[in-house]
């Protein structure tokens, strides 16, 4: 598998999927006694993200991609039920994204939709869904109020929170020393949170955050942001931003000679496409924590050797993760008979998922998927083999140390079953 320029990837996908009202694409044919009672006579998946900005290569078009392989592995088992996919990109704006799933509820009849990866669109497109009663499954979507004081019937967390991403990391570099922390944050729903978060478990720990500045989405020049941690003597400048803005920030951290100074960077969330945008050069030794890993094991490398060949690059965390949503709704759907949301969701909460993405994983009441995470390191250049093998497990996160205890969710769904 020869590496490449995912910022240079595929500029005919690029023009294709830059289409904000959506594009179908119908795989399966159609048997009526499957299809009988289904909605229209079949099953609509909209795929709604960032397709070609900022956020694009960690998910963007790899997720249609993720999401076509999981409907052929479904049909290969359930062949007889039509299924169609939507795209969209919402451009990162909540307005857009909402105007898109509204139309794709009220007129296109979509069923369920996936992805999303954008905190604050994520936020617009929960209510939306709420209203209509429609599930929505997101990947790549940090903020916790997603599953906290925002949490829905209808929306599930598959991948990840914020919570998930920073609490065992920052404590685990509090107790080697690292009390003092200044955070770079993109100035959207995603960042704030992760701030807030990082600094409520740093507060826990006793350590200190010294300040915080915000910059907007797709910023280019971050020396301004970089002078400002460095002045601040922290231990350690932390990251809360991802995609092009991680990988712009720590090229100029290099640039700035920041990387053979004593402050420690850290990436409180970092895909496998920042890694290999960066470089490894700029990028050895930053730790991130994620969800899943392509080289984590057998099942693992086979689904990234398939996805490669469609998409020239190995998949992200959310990409596996649109993977393993479109195929357990499916499953769900099939199970319970029919497309009607609450059927549904009653199917999906009681089957585990039996996919390489999470094994035995299942929803818990506030609608997230709980799974392992692991602690990971971006190997030296010449430990890097095969390509696209950047990372280093340093530990496995078990899911029952990675999430949020429930006591302490503030998730009104808690309430009203009484947990």
């Amino acid at each position: 598998m020869a590496p490449c320029r995912v910022g240079e990837l595929r500029s005919w996908q690029r023009r294709l999927w830059r289409l904000s009202f959506g594009v179908i694409l119908t795989l399966g044919p159609v048997a009526q006694s499957a299809a009988a009672d289904f909605s229209g006579g079949m099953v609509r998946i909209g795929i709604i993200n960032d397709q070609a900005g900022p956020l694009s290569d960690l998910a963007g078009p790899g997720s249609v991609v993720a999401a076509k392989l999981a409907i052929e592995d479904f049909q290969k088992a359930t062949p007889g039920l039509k299924v169609e996919i939507v795209v969209a990109d919402h451009q990162n704006k909540p307005d857009i994204g909402a105007q898109i799933v509204r139309k794709w509820f009220d007129v296109d009849g979509v069923d369920m939709v996936a992805d999303v990866g954008n905190s604050a669109v994520a936020l617009a497109i929960q209510s939306i869904a709420r209203d209509k009663n429609r599930i929505v499954i997101y990947s790549a979507v940090g903020t916790t109020d997603i599953g906290g004081k925002q949490c829905s019937r209808t929306g599930l967390m598959w991948l990840h929170d914020n919570y998930n991403l920073v609490a065992g990391s920052v404590r685990r570099l509090v107790s080697q020393g690292y009390d003092s922390w200044f955070f770079i944050a993109a100035d959207y729903a995603f960042g704030r949170n992760m701030v807030e978060v990082s600094q409520r478990v740093l507060s826990e720990t006793g350590a200190k955050s010294l300040g915080t500045v915000f910059h907007p989405l797709g910023n280019a020049d971050y020396s301004s942001f970089l002078l400002q941690a460095q002045a601040s003597k922290a231990k350690v400048v932390a990251f809360a931003n991802a995609g092009e803005q991680l990988v712009t920030s720590m090229k100029q951290w290099n640039e700035f000679g920041m990387n053979a100074g004593p402050q420690r960077p850290v990436a409180e969330l970092m895909f496998l496409t920042d890694v290999h945008a960066m470089g490894v050069e700029t990028a050895k030794g930053l730790t991130t924590v994620t969800a899943w890993y392509w080289n984590l094991n057998e099942e693992t490398r086979a689904f990234a050797e398939r996805f490669f060949k469609l998409h020239k690059a190995m998949p992200t965390a959310p990409q596996a993760a649109v993977y393993s949503a479109v195929l357990q709704y499916l499953r769900a759907a099939v199970a319970a008979g029919t497309d009607e949301t609450g059927a549904v969701l009653e199917k999906m909460r009681a089957m585990p998922v039996d996919d390489f993405y999470a094994r035995g994983a299942r929803l818990r009441a506030d609608n997230k998927l709980v799974h392992d995470f692991y602690l990971v390191e971006v190997k030296q250049p010449a430990d890097v083999n095969p390509p696209w093998d950047y990372y280093k497990v340093v530990e496995k996160i078990p899911a029952e140390d990675a999430y949020l205890p429930l006591s302490q969710s503030e998730c009104p769904l808690l309430k009203a079953s009484g947990n």
